[in-house]
């Protein structure tokens, strides 16, 4: 809980110094490897306060600035990761930060204020260096996420691993987690390398 409250102490600082924010932008986020069963429960915690409650914290702040500009946007990154599970706190907080998405988007637009959701596997960055499998360009990223905050998109599914998964969730899941995880593709491909 003192995370928290530290959080919520640290974004009441950045508040006061912003005054014309009409973007916000939500991209903070770990994955530490943790596994529900084993895992200490304050490493799975620490996954869910930055994952899950940082964007919450930071939106809760930022909405009455972005609303007394005139409206605006918020964008929420996720990852394929809010659709495939891997065992932890990782996708459990992803999974929960897309359900948290959609309903910040009920409670906005009539504030004047969208919420997009921008979905994506690995991108080649820092974070990803460990990858097995495609890494997605950033540049790429970036300009399918500016283009869904520009069209007021629900969500942008930046990559094909990301395009997959969410093709997949409508069929049936245990022949999705059935499948080894080899490469990416088409919704009819192997379950993909995350």
């Amino acid at each position: 809980m003192t995370a928290i409250k530290d959080s919520v102490v640290l974004v009441t600082a950045v508040v006061e110094q912003v005054r014309d924010v009409t973007v916000l932008v939500n991209n903070a986020g770990i994955a530490r490897g943790t596994q529900f069963l084993t895992s200490p429960l304050d490493d799975i915690r620490r996954e869910f306060e930055i994952n899950f409650y940082g964007p919450l914290l930071l939106a809760r702040a930022l909405v009455p600035v972005i609303e007394r500009n005139g409206g605006g946007h918020v964008l929420n990154v996720h990852s394929v990761l809010s659709w495939v599970a891997e065992g932890g706190a990782c996708s459990a907080s992803k999974a929960a930060f897309w359900s948290q998405t959609n309903s910040l988007r009920l409670a906005l637009k009539p504030r004047g204020i969208g919420v997009t959701g921008l979905h994506m596997g690995y991108v080649d960055t820092d974070m990803a260096a460990h990858a097995e499998g495609p890494e997605a360009k950033p540049e790429g990223i970036a300009a399918a996420a500016l283009d869904g905050v520009e069209s007021d998109a629900y969500e942008v599914l930046a990559d094909d691993i990301t395009r997959w998964a969410k093709g997949a969730l409508s069929g049936d899941l245990a022949a999705m987690y059935a499948q080894p995880r080899p490469v990416t593709g088409p919704a009819t491909a192997p379950r993909p390398s995350l």
